[in-house]
């Protein structure tokens, strides 16, 4: 500072910097995994894969979806109503200056009205035409998404990251502004496996990811992965028996319920595409507990054809259920400093490639810290000479 005078790069001159070379910064942050790699600290063949919701430079106000566009014209209708009905009423009543000033006043608010209810119908219209129909005005890409909060949500996007388990550096990231983590799992989980150059591959998710052809996709990869299965099916709140209630026997082909019957094969479809088997008996008629299990004809069971890998995950999970503890032990700690370190602010960068080079110099200065935390400052430039 004293040899330069206190002489500062310009904000102008940073930001220049940051979108002039954002593919640069993106292989500098993934140069430095490898450099990590090795010096050692990426040893472990296990990452824990999760997302979070970060804001972007959008307001909700400035994003319009179907849901929101009807909202707000049924609140626009109501106020319409509201301001005509008191126009009938001052109509019925003595002329008086009060009287003229308020009337002037609600036709002044009807005309503004009609102002915003054109604009909202040109935001449907681009809305309607876009492929989510989903628009967000001041950074286009970004897009409306749910949070854990009931009721909650944020204009921004979705960053997924895989975690390693023991010194918990961000081996891959990616940058989506997809809400959901439901299709994430195999392409995060594939990016973490090639970084890590490794043959196989643990992962860990959480039930936010639970999807039976990503978990294929997964197994085919050689990539291991331990998540829940979300309950989606509300029949165990009404007191009958689940599908977890239903033992498989793989030599007969065949379905035990619990009362000792067995549902036998009868025929495949598809949904969804998805190849499914379906079981059931004709015992059902008879049987004590019916009740218990359905109010139809008969109880029948789906399968689908690549069920024994669904199986297999419950299995691992059932066998070591601190995984989940480990999965958040691993994966929210970074999430939590970056956002700490970001004010619990926004994104400041508009457009998903723009967004994507801020997130990499987040992670970057994360990794550095997380290593020199580690290692210490010394060593790091040692590896970093070398």
């Amino acid at each position: 500072m004293w040899l330069t005078c206190r002489l500062v790069p310009d904000h102008k001159t940073i930001a220049d910097f940051r979108k002039n070379n954002g593919s640069a910064i993106k292989r500098v942050c993934a140069q430095f995994i490898e450099l990590c790699r090795q010096m050692g600290l990426l040893t472990t063949s296990s990452v824990a894969i999760d997302g979070s919701k970060f804001k972007a430079v959008n307001t909700r106000d400035k994003n319009f979806t179907r849901g929101k566009v009807e909202r707000r014209r049924a609140q626009l209708e109501e106020s319409v109503a509201r301001y005509l009905a008191q126009l009938d009423t001052a109509d019925r009543q003595e002329p008086s200056e009060e009287l003229a000033a308020k009337t002037d006043h609600l036709k002044e608010k009807l005309v503004k009205l009609e102002s915003v209810m054109q604009r909202l119908a040109a935001m449907e219209k681009l809305m309607l035409a876009s492929s989510d129909q989903q628009i967000s005005l001041t950074d286009p890409d970004s897009r409306s998404m749910a949070t854990s909060g009931r009721g909650s949500g944020v204009v921004g996007y979705n960053v997924q990251v895989a975690v390693d388990t023991k010194h918990h550096l961000i081996v891959t990231h990616e940058v989506t502004n997809d809400g959901s983590d439901r299709a994430q799992l195999a392409n995060i989980a594939s990016q973490a496996k090639q970084v890590l150059g490794v043959d196989e591959l643990q992962a860990v998710a959480d039930r936010g990811y639970y999807s039976s052809e990503e978990i294929l996709a997964c197994h085919e990869a050689g990539i291991t992965v331990t998540l829940p299965k979300p309950v989606t099916s509300g029949i165990e709140a009404k007191g009958r028996f689940g599908k977890q209630d239903f033992r498989y026997l793989a030599e007969e082909d065949v379905y035990v319920c619990p009362a000792g019957e067995k549902l036998a094969y009868h025929y495949t479809n598809e949904e969804k595409g998805l190849v499914l088997h379906r079981y059931w008996t004709n015992a059902c008629q008879s049987c004590a507990i019916k009740n218990r299990c359905t109010t139809g004809k008969e109880r029948r069971i789906m399968r689908w054809k690549h069920e024994q890998v669904l199986e297999i995950v419950q299995k691992r999970l059932d066998k070591n259920p601190q995984a989940m503890r480990q999965r958040r032990e691993t994966v929210e700690h970074p999430f939590g400093t970056l956002k700490m370190r970001m004010g619990a602010t926004h994104f400041l960068m508009k457009r998903l490639p723009k967004v994507a080079t801020e997130m990499a110099l987040h992670v970057l200065a994360y990794n550095l810290t997380r290593v020199m935390n580690i290692l210490g400052i010394q060593p790091l430039m040692t590896a970093i000479r070398a």
